[in-house]
């Protein structure tokens, strides 16, 4: 009898004790106290590489979003405050672009920087909450977030959240814990730190604040020292920022009240739902793809067993119990003040407040998690960034071809800049010092224009890079889009008032890319030559 049809029995027996082999490679490591926090650097570093390529190439055919652009002008002095928001996601670009030369492929370096550095600091978070298996899993089910990949391609003030929200959480943890002077302080600077982002943090401030008092071990916290120093050095540490924060006569509360009040009922409630389905469609994918690794965590065809009851001690229950808590409440917080106070909340406001949900799902007491499930979710996770790395190219093809013939995302900013920057230096033989321009348009022009001008936005509070009596110094090149009507009115009556004396042009940009023709979009330019 032949022996050839024990082949495949022999070739799967082989297959399989190679998985084995690479599985148990993988626990070793990431159970491991030395090996596991390299584990997790060296993954986060691979992540943030592959989707910053990935984003290259999916984002070609774009100029970089106008938050990252904007980002980018802040960061190019570093003051306490910029108008709209805190300081620290300016700071942060601020330090990146001067290690790294700005252009499309660096902003994306630097989205997916930041959402890696939030993968170790995650990793952290779980080490207090679960034990090292169910740790790395959590972090590779938490790469899968379309947050901390497409979807963060653009970094932000909301993306930028995602630095200290994680440290404030794993400091609000060892507090808990440890419950001394020490930790009391680290928690009071990380406070401090995410209030320095943005002033959304509050809701996260808001939901440790509330899980400390609302936990069964609350007493034991509250009696110590901690939570008070922590707030005492919280309130020290924004000292700085609130003296600023009176001198512009609270600008970014005033502007927050202005753009994001509503007056009607209805549209407040569509856009409470917008947020819940946006945010919870977002969560699926990993939640999903978790669930898929764990099920092919059994090298047979059956599914794992995963659901079963018994004693868990690779639980901390007091620490998942605040993971529990926290996350409810920046989950349903959020949607409970919008409605009450009828603000209008965005699907972005979002991004820094779900990336505990993977803790909180595998912190679960009665779910398991089998050795061979951190290999199959580290299989899913490579399946899934190469898939997207081949299939970028085509995605970008297909958008440019699909793209609206006045859609604002392919508009050739970039191409606008080069040129206006080229007129300026022809025409006055000196530095282009100020553009004045609707946000979208002039942000930009600040990111590509060699001479990085400083950005007037007419009708919206100042960044305080830059003022109208400067820009009357040194001149300006004034910029109307005439695609929007809503606009074109308004910022032609704007440089009636204050470029009088300008030179006006018009000037028409297109891009192509790949033989696929964008928008064609006619700007009315105003050239403002400095004064004498």
């Amino acid at each position: 009898m032949s022996t050839a049809s024990y082949l495949p029995t022999a070739s799967r027996a082989k297959r399989k004790l190679s998985l084995r082999r690479a599985a148990a490679w993988l626990v070793s490591r990431a159970t491991d106290p030395k090996a596991g926090l390299w584990l997790v650097i060296g993954f986060a570093l691979v992540h943030a590489m592959l989707w910053t390529l990935i984003l290259v190439r999916l984002k070609a055919a774009q100029d970089v979003h106008m938050d990252v652009a904007e980002a980018y002008a802040w960061g190019q002095r570093f003051l306490l405050g910029y108008g709209k928001h805190p300081p620290l996601s300016g700071w942060i670009a601020g330090v990146w672009f001067r290690i790294f030369p700005v252009t499309n492929w660096s902003t994306y370096a630097l989205a997916m920087a930041t959402v890696s550095f939030a993968l170790v600091v995650c990793w952290l978070i779980a080490l207090r909450v679960v034990d090292r298996r169910r740790a790395f899993f959590m972090v590779v089910v938490l790469a899968l977030y379309p947050i901390f990949n497409f979807k963060g391609f653009k970094y932000n003030a909301d993306l930028a959240q995602l630095v200290p929200l994680p440290l404030l959480v794993l400091a609000y943890l060892n507090a808990f814990e440890k419950r001394s002077v020490k930790s009391g302080l680290w928690l009071g600077f990380a406070a401090a730190l995410a209030l320095m982002a943005k002033y959304w943090v509050l809701t996260m401030i808001g939901a440790i604040g509330l899980a400390a008092l609302i936990h069964p071990q609350r007493m034991q916290f509250l009696r110590s020292p901690a939570p008070w120093v922590a707030i005492g050095t919280m309130v020290v540490a924004m000292i700085p920022h609130l003296v600023w924060l009176e001198e512009v006569d609270f600008a970014p509360l005033t502007y927050a009240g202005d753009v994001y009040a509503l007056s009607s009922r209805a549209l407040n409630v569509q856009l409470v739902i917008g947020y819940l389905g946006h945010n919870l469609g977002l969560l699926a994918a990993p939640v999903l793809l978790g669930l898929l690794g764990l099920s092919l965590s059994s090298l047979s065809w059956r599914p794992a067993r995963i659901w079963w009851r018994g004693p868990n001690p690779g639980i901390n229950l007091p620490q998942a119990l605040n993971i529990w808590i926290v996350q409810s409440i920046v989950a349903i917080g959020p949607l409970l003040g919008a409605l009450a106070f009828t603000v209008y909340i965005k699907t972005d406001w979002g991004i820094p407040l779900f990336f505990l949900v993977p803790l909180a799902l595998i912190a679960i007491p009665s779910l398991r998690v089998p050795r061979m499930a951190l290999f199959t979710i580290t299989a899913i996770w490579f399946v899934v960034t190469i898939a997207t790395l081949v299939g970028a190219p085509w995605i970008a093809r297909q958008e440019m071809a699909s793209s609206h013939a006045g859609a604002s995302t392919y508009a050739a900013r970039s191409e606008l800049a080069r040129e206006l920057t080229e007129t300026w230096q022809a025409r006055f033989h000196s530095r282009w010092a100020v553009v004045a321009a609707r946000s979208d348009i002039s942000e930009p022009i600040t990111f590509y224009s060699t001479d990085h001008p400083a950005a007037i936005t007419p009708g919206e509070v100042s960044s305080g890079l830059t003022s109208l009596d400067e820009a009357r110094r040194y001149g300006f090149i004034g910029i109307c889009d005439t695609t929007d009507p809503d606009y074109l009115k308004p910022c032609e009556a704007w440089m009636a008032e204050h470029a009088k004396d300008a030179e006006p042009l018009v000037m028409t940009t297109q891009r192509f890319f790949q033989g696929h023709p964008g928008p064609s979009t006619i700007w009315k330019v105003y050239l403002v030559p400095p004064a004498n």
